[in-house]
């Protein structure tokens, strides 16, 4: 029974890791563009070039926050399923 509760407080403080670096990832995403849309205004506004570098980091960062909040942990019965379509295909267990 320990070991259930081990796993899920590994699990809860991953998840918690992740949401903590994503914050930063959108604190420094800010503040970086930020900066180098400040450079683009000051130099005479011409043409928006930190639109290539928000556009580029943000796949990143849409990226980002699809780990952290929308993609589902590997489960068990998710790697039984697989094993089982892995034993399935090779024609039975493997000995």
């Amino acid at each position: 029974m320990a070991t259930d509760d081990d796993d899920l407080r590994k699990q809860a403080r991953e998840r918690l890791q992740k949401r903590r670096d994503l914050g930063a990832h959108v604190v420094a995403y800010v503040v970086i563009n930020a900066t180098l849309i400040g450079i683009w205004a000051f130099t005479g506004a011409g043409y928006f070039w930190p639109g290539w570098v928000l556009l580029g980091w943000g796949v990143g960062l849409v990226f980002n926050v699809w780990d952290v909040y929308f993609r589902r942990p590997i489960t068990e019965a998710d790697v039984t399923r697989e094993a089982r379509r892995l034993e399935h295909q090779s024609g039975g267990p493997q000995s």
